[in-house]
């Protein structure tokens, strides 16, 4: 099996200006076909240093994925910086400098002088035109190491990684197998009593049972090896079930799946609409209710400036549903004293009232998402035991 590594060039992505996106997606495509990848790394626009982490990688992996520095700027510099890698020089290919040509001609331009640096590779590499944009992309050889570079702009990127990379390496290391993952999502219980009820898996081999804690709930990611994709999901189902067993109620959701979309399809099914009121939460509640595909039941949420008390929270929740006409209400009212974090919580429905002290030791600025989460599981959990 074939390892990797990707790096990402760009000054920008260094001094922090912009997200790097594209490492997270072509993880993502290389665990799919069952590459290992082993590191990340990141690397500012400088020929030397980019020639230096590569020849580097190179060592360790079989294969390593560039992206960013395929401008025609003097700050684009992974073409240079690849070629130095491998001990080569760069040559002009007339094909993709006719199909940038051709690209800017659709709309009505000429390309400038210094675009001409573009249709430069290394010398011996595959050319790969780039039909989304004026970057073409290239494969390096160098024995049984290969260099992939591709543009930095994502949705470029991900389009040549789709109908180019994918196929290359495919075709080129035999690749049969698949890596495939399936993420359960628990709320109202903490990462170390997860891992003590299910510390057993986290010992398999394949699949694989890993945890990531976020602001009040924590994700169970169970990752499998197989030749075929049924044999895959037949793994991930039989410790899928030991999970589940394991934690019951404590999972919302698989996958993409929200807490939010876990309330509102059981309040849209007893045709319960809901309100929301929130002080000090910058309006993550109605943002998290209002952002669902079934938020037909959520009628809006009002954001209060003062800071009241648990009854006063309840009482100011009961004026919003009267006025509004709404069967159920749910508020919340957070505050954070000397880096203590607290949250009053509020929910009424026709069948059950909650009036709750919760507190949070966290950073204060990750206490609106905890607040959310926690108070959406509370209201989770009241709604599920009704249906029960």
């Amino acid at each position: 099996m074939p390892s990797a590594e990707i790096v990402t060039i760009g000054t920008e992505l260094l001094l922090g200006e912009i997200v790097d996106t594209n490492s997270a997606y072509l993880a993502r495509k290389l665990r799919d076909l069952n590459i290992d990848i082993f590191r990340t790394s990141t690397v500012g626009d400088n020929p030397q240093r980019i020639a230096e982490i590569l020849q580097e990688t190179m060592a360790r992996a079989d294969i390593i994925i560039t992206t960013g520095g395929l401008g025609p700027t003097v700050d684009d510099p992974t073409r240079e910086a690849v070629a130095l890698a491998l001990g080569v020089g760069t040559e002009f290919r007339a094909e993709l400098w006719q199909q940038i040509i051709d690209r800017l001609a659709r709309f009505g331009r000429t390309p400038t002088e210094n675009q001409k640096k573009q249709a430069y590779v290394p010398i011996g590499a595959i050319g790969i035109q780039n039909p989304v944009g004026t970057a073409p992309a290239f494969i390096a050889l160098k024995g049984s190491k290969c260099i992939i570079s591709l543009p930095g702009v994502p949705r470029e990127m991900e389009y040549l990684t789709e109908n180019e990379v994918l196929p290359y390496l495919r075709k080129t290391y035999q690749l049969k197998g698949l890596i495939k993952a399936r993420v359960l999502h628990t709320a109202g219980i903490g990462e170390s009593i997860v891992d003590e009820k299910i510390e057993a898996l986290e010992k398999l081999g394949n699949p694989t049972v890993g945890l990531a804690a976020h602001h009040g709930r924590v994700d169970i990611r169970i990752t499998a090896k197989a030749d075929a994709e049924d044999q895959a999901d037949n793994l991930i189902a039989g410790v899928e079930q030991q999970i589940r067993r394991l934690l019951a109620k404590d999972i919302y959701g698989v996958d993409g799946e929200t807490l939010a979309g876990s309330v509102l399809p059981m309040l849209t099914r007893n045709n319960w609409p809901l309100v929301s009121l929130e002080a000090g939460t910058n309006g993550t509640l109605s943002q998290t209710l209002a952002g669902e595909k079934q938020d037909a039941v959520f009628l809006g949420g009002k954001i209060i400036t003062q800071l009241p008390d648990l009854d006063e929270l309840a009482i100011m929740l009961q004026a919003e549903q009267d006025s509004l006409q709404a069967k159920c209400g749910m508020a919340l009212s957070l505050r954070t004293v000397e880096k203590q974090t607290d949250v009053d919580v509020v929910i009424i429905t026709p069948a059950f009232r909650v009036k709750k002290h919760l507190s949070y030791g966290g950073h204060p600025k990750s206490g609106p998402a905890w607040a959310v989460t926690s108070a959406l599981d509370i209201f989770r959990r009241k709604l599920a035991h009704l249906i029960d």
